[in-house]
């Protein structure tokens, strides 16, 4: 399965065999255990449901036990459901760990992104600031939203100060620098969304060039 969810350990470099440094991300990736598969004749479409990272007996529910138990694997705190071609491919409890992915592979990874509270329209939009002397009183304000324009109203989605960060990101066409069997460890070459022990979702990038 190329579809994986994992754990941000941090960032670090590694060199290559020409001596050059790369920056690299490591994540923790699964291992993920497939607890329920869906099929056209059941529900309408393929799918798989994976889970990862244990979650404690008095912070599960009397479903969630019985569904994990089915699946027999014990409770997950992270579910998710990953759309495939062909769910009879795959059996209930199977594993996946970092060995699904191999060096030089390139992929895709969501997470969410760190929360930065409420900005101004310079440090969330990368807007130009105004004059900074001669009485200037816009020195970071956003100036103009609108007023002897047309239409003369304030349009959908106006570049303005608010809420930065803290949503879902995706940062596409990654490529797998070193995958680490042993410990289960990838690492991934650039920035990851996220902050240390956020969860990340690793998967084949979409729009890699074949």
């Amino acid at each position: 399965m190329k579809h994986i969810i994992g754990r941000k350990i941090g960032m670090t470099q590694v060199f290559t065999e020409e001596g050059l440094v790369v920056p690299v991300t490591v994540v923790e990736a699964g291992p993920i255990y497939v607890t329920q598969i869906k099929t056209v004749a059941t529900d309408g479409y393929e799918a798989v449901q994976i889970a990862f990272a244990d979650l404690k007996e008095n912070r599960t529910n009397k479903p969630q036990k019985g569904h994990f138990e089915k699946a027999g694997v014990t409770p997950k705190k992270y579910v998710q459901e990953v759309r495939v071609a062909n769910a009879s491919e795959y059996t209930i409890g199977q594993e996946f760990k970092a060995d699904s992915f191999e060096v030089g592979q390139m992929v895709d990874a969501t997470g969410t992104s760190k929360g930065k509270g409420t900005a101004g329209v310079i440090k969330r939009w990368n807007c130009s600031r105004g004059p900074m002397t001669h009485g200037s009183k816009h020195r970071r304000r956003p100036g103009s939203i609108g007023n002897a324009s047309y239409p003369g109203r304030v349009i959908k989605g106006m570049h303005m100060a608010g809420r930065l960060g803290g949503v879902k990101s995706t940062v596409q066409n990654l490529e797998v620098v070193k995958v680490d069997a042993d410990r289960n460890l990838l690492l991934i070459k650039g920035a990851v969304p996220g902050p240390r022990k956020g969860i990340v979702t690793i998967k084949e990038a979409v729009k890699a060039s074949k």
